[in-house]
């Protein structure tokens, strides 16, 4: 369903439009260390920010999760200082998390029987795209944002 293989995360805030009370691009970043106890404090930060920008709940729900996820692996699987940035256009939401492993994301097989490893599946069925960039640096999510049709 979603790509993986792409290298380079979509572009946000090319459409100069403000639909409702978003403008045409706001966004985060966090700088966090790469601690267990920093996951709960991102999807804190991240699902704040959300409310603030007026983000439908149901969408806020999936990118929290993805959030969660992404700055999970980013604790497990990467070296050094972890990278939290979260934008938001009129049309697009994007989320990315870096560290310091050059080794890209990746989905691996899953079984009934395994405990760990759902992961970037979940964010595969939850977001519209997905990938790594920045040389396998950086993990990203992209999802959309439903356009409000007037009353």
């Amino acid at each position: 369903m979603n790509s993986t293989t792409s290298t380079t995360a979509p572009l946000v805030g090319q459409d100069s439009k403000s639909r409702g009370p978003r403008p045409s691009t706001l966004g985060f970043d966090a700088a966090f260390t790469p601690e267990r106890c920093r996951v709960a404090g991102a999807r804190r930060m991240t699902a704040s920010q959300l409310r603030l920008w007026h983000v439908p709940e149901s969408l806020t729900a999936d990118v929290v999760v993805t959030v969660s996820e992404l700055v999970t692996n980013a604790i497990q699987h990467g070296y050094g200082d972890i990278k939290l940035r979260v934008q938001c256009s009129v049309d697009r939401l994007l989320v990315e998390v870096s560290d310091h492993n050059y080794a890209p994301a990746r989905m691996r097989p899953i079984h009934d029987e395994d405990t760990r490893g759902r992961g970037l599946h979940m964010i595969d069925q939850l977001a519209m795209d997905w990938g790594a960039s920045d040389g396998g640096l950086t993990t990203w999510a992209a999802f959309g944002i439903p356009v409000e049709t007037p009353r």
